[in-house]
């Protein structure tokens, strides 16, 4: 039956088109961002200056202290060590994006499928393959020793260098992946053009291209300092003493709250002030390109030369991606305890394999990583879809306040984003509905969920922009609800983004390290700690085969995620 004028539905139709309905959809957004964003980040700052139950700058004193250098020492060196990462990331990354979008050789299909390999490679395992390969103990080195009969081994990873070579491996597919799509999208026109007026190719790369790419590489830069800056294991296990993180990590262990709170304020600031410097640089430099329909045709390498060159160039990069992966299996199998002074493990079993199936214990860490990530990202698709069909759809005021809140987590290292927890939950508040959070199993969930709202916002976001807003218009017309026609119309046109970017964000979670490490108890043991713990007991077996299922549920959640989004690697 149809409702007459007057009654409850129609007067639920009329407040719908009310220009206050965009605020009763709006506010559930900014309190929930208040409470677990802003909240937990102003009680930081709270405990770092409240010392003996006085308001005081006595640990801001003491981090920039001459006397106490070591917190200085630590900033430097995560900063040092993230603007590094950003430039060896970049260069890597946008060499291999134009190498294999702009030109055809032997070798090119397969090396497009496998240069996204290092993607399924979370930084926890990713520190751990390259540990066994390259370290001072690592299978390549052993085996170079006695190949060569030295004393000591000829090289290994260790120091900044090391973290750099790690960062940059398991980090550059993020610079790759963007300037592809940029890549494909210029116009050769502009270039060919440059060229006719006499530029060379380092002025044409350097006017033309780059400005070009300027929005895919901020974009990317941004997110490889914040990881950068929050990288724990591999500055521990290739002998950096110092950094941000582990400062944080030894004074939230030592019961030295406050001060963990003073670092974790100075490094949020120094993470925005990069956030506001790149935005600040990507403003200079926007421009955008007008051709459409533009055809990108690659160029074939003709000379024999420079075929047998790419061919055995192609071998070699195919063995240097593949090799990480294939050493963590092959360890998987190995008997715990076993490996020692070996260039390979000397004994192998399955047994691990099966334990992770078939004993509870084994199984624990990895039923709780599932369970805590899928209430997370629960969480993430019902207010990062809201938040993007607000910020695409809705006019209202403070939007840009709302999309500043929603990437500011994203802006901030996990360990940071778990010190604001361990600040704002460890009493009863009215946003835990009174109760200690720090402790229970809810914590990991609510800090998961404020990591990874920015995924499913951002791909969300995108895929609402590419689509006609006069559709959900000539439903809303022809007498549909605005609930209706979200329903019907817009969430199934707008699917595909939501599921890549609710895929991306719950495998995220079960890979999440840095702030799990601050906030798990014995009962709540993610995944990725366990294997953290099990390697530091030298159970390497266990913890690799951790890892390679870790690995195995990445590449199928990447597989489903670009199938979704239509997105396939140009072979």
């Amino acid at each position: 039956m149809r409702s007459k004028p007057g009654t409850s539905s129609s007067k639920l139709g009329s407040f719908t088109h009310s220009p206050y309905f965009v605020y009763v959809l709006v506010a559930p957004l900014f309190l929930v961002l208040l409470a677990y964003v802003v909240y937990p980040l102003f009680q930081t700052f709270v405990q770092s200056i409240r010392v003996e139950d006085q308001m005081s700058l006595k640990n801001y004193a003491k981090f920039f202290s001459l006397e106490h250098t070591s917190n200085l020492e630590a900033l430097w060196t995560s900063i040092y060590i993230s603007v590094l990462s950003v430039i060896t990331c970049a260069i890597v990354g946008v060499a291999m994006a134009f190498l294999l979008e702009r030109y055809e050789f032997p070798g090119r299909k397969i090396l497009a499928v496998l240069v996204l390999v290092p993607m399924a490679l979370p930084p926890l395992v990713g520190v751990l393959s390259f540990t066994f390969l390259y370290g001072e103990s690592g299978i390549i080195p052993r085996a170079l020793k006695a190949l060569l009969h030295l004393d000591q081994v000829p090289f290994s990873l260790k120091g900044i260098w090391g973290v750099l070579v790690v960062h940059t491996f398991t980090m550059y597919t993020y610079f790759y992946m963007t300037a592809s799509s940029a890549i494909r999208g210029l116009d050769p026109s502009l270039e060919e053009a440059a060229a006719s007026l006499g530029a060379g190719r380092l002025y044409i790369w350097r006017r033309v291209i780059l400005p070009m790419l300027t929005p895919a590489l901020v974009a990317s830069s941004l997110l490889v300092f914040m990881i950068a800056m929050a990288s724990y294991t591999a500055p521990l296990i290739f002998g950096i003493e110092r950094t941000m993180t582990m400062q944080i990590y030894l004074s939230r262990t030592n019961g030295n709250l406050d001060m963990a709170a003073a670092q974790s304020t100075i490094l949020s600031v120094v993470s925005i002030l990069f956030l506001l410097v790149m935005r600040w640089y990507q403003g200079l430099r926007n421009y955008q390109n007008m051709s459409k329909g533009v055809s990108v045709h690659r160029t074939e390498v003709k000379s024999a030369a420079g075929k047998y060159i790419a061919m055995i160039l192609s071998i070699i990069g195919v063995i240097i991606l593949l090799l990480p992966i294939l050493v963590l299996v092959l360890i998987s199998f190995s008997t715990d305890g076993t490996w020692t002074t070996q260039i390979l493990p000397p004994e192998y079993t399955a047994k691990h394999y099966v334990k992770l199936f078939t004993d509870s214990k084994t199984w624990r860490p990895i039923a709780n990583s599932f369970q805590m990530s899928f209430v997370a990202t629960i969480g993430n698709i019902i207010f990062g879809v809201a938040a993007a069909y607000a910020m695409v759809r809705l006019k209202f005021k403070g939007k840009t306040l709302l999309d500043v809140l929603i990437m500011l987590p994203w802006a901030l290292p996990g360990t940071v984003v778990a010190v604001n927890l361990i600040a704002a939950f460890s009493e009863p508040t009215v946003f835990s509905f009174n109760q200690v959070l720090i402790g229970s199993f809810w914590i990991l969930p609510l800090a998961y969920f404020v990591r990874h709202l920015p995924l499913v916002f951002r791909s969300t976001s995108a895929t609402l922009v590419q689509m006609d807003a006069s559709v959900e218009e000539a439903a809303r017309n022809l007498g549909a609800s605005w609930w209706y026609s979200f329903r019907r119309v817009v969430f199934p046109m707008a699917l595909s983004g939501i599921l890549a970017g609710t895929l991306l964000a719950f495998v995220q979670g079960i890979g999440e390290f840095v702030s799990s490490i601050l906030l798990f108890t014995a009962k709540s043991t993610p995944l990725s700690v366990e294997i953290f713990q099990r390697m530091y007991s030298f159970e390497f077996g266990t913890a690799c085969a951790y890892g390679v299922l870790q690995i195995t549920l990445i590449i199928i959640v990447l597989f489903v995620s670009r199938k979704m989004t239509g997105d396939s690697t140009a072979v």
